[in-house]
């Protein structure tokens, strides 16, 4: 079996980079712009047509298997890839599988739109761009998921949980993490939930993130 991931880390193709590199996986990285008419070539179309990264190709015996979505593609990546064995990011039990699914989703229906304008407005645009009224309605917008979260893993420590769905960190956390570091810009949102803050600084200090983004 072989990996290939399309996308660059400075997109959301760092979510199937960084479960392949917890994970220790030998891939293939095509480090594939999302500007730039590269998506939008014959070959790349074939693979997603949609045109985005990231895009994962799976060859395994019985054939090539494709991803793409990238919560999908690092989901796809610990389940398939990664051992259940209670050490991994991967999933080890039903509860820690639903966990990975529903957090995931959450990420992507209630904070990923908000947070990303927070992330443009605030901190991504050259200055004269920015256009800090949107920044601060979506921030406003966003109290509401970062009370739903910081309530979570507030449950979790009480019953000696470190993350989301367990002791240790597994792809619920990658996929959450990734979304919710682009609000970091908003100093306001972060301190008003002190638990979600600390623990979205353990997961973007981890080793193996660091070196996808050392790397793209």
């Amino acid at each position: 079996m072989s990996l290939t991931i399309y996308g660059i880390p400075a997109s959301r193709a760092v979510r199937p980079l960084w479960a392949a590199t917890e994970l220790g996986l030998h891939f293939q990285h095509v480090s594939l712009p999302y500007q730039g008419g590269g998506t939008r070539t014959p070959g790349f179309l074939a693979i997603n047509p949609n045109g985005h990264v990231p895009a994962v190709v799976d060859a395994r015996p019985e054939g090539d298997v494709v991803v793409w979505e990238s919560m999908a593609c690092a989901l796809y990546i610990a389940r398939h890839h990664g051992p259940a064995d209670g050490a991994s990011i991967a999933p080890a039990t039903a509860r820690e599988d639903a966990e990975a699914l529903r957090w995931s989703f959450w990420a992507m229906t209630e904070v990923e739109a908000d947070a990303l304008t927070v992330l443009m407005y605030r901190h991504a645009m050259p200055e004269e761009r920015r256009k800090p009224a949107l920044a601060e309605a979506a921030e406003r917008r966003l109290a509401v998921p970062f009370r739903v979260i910081e309530q979570h893993l507030a449950q979790q420590q009480a019953a000696g949980l470190a993350h989301l769905a367990a002791q240790r960190f597994t792809v619920a956390d990658l996929c959450v993490a990734s979304v919710l570091n682009w609000a970091r810009p908003c100093a306001t949102l972060m301190k008003a939930n002190p638990l979600t803050h600390a623990w979205l600084l353990r997961c973007m200090a981890r080793p193996a993130y660091l070196k996808v983004r050392e790397n793209g």
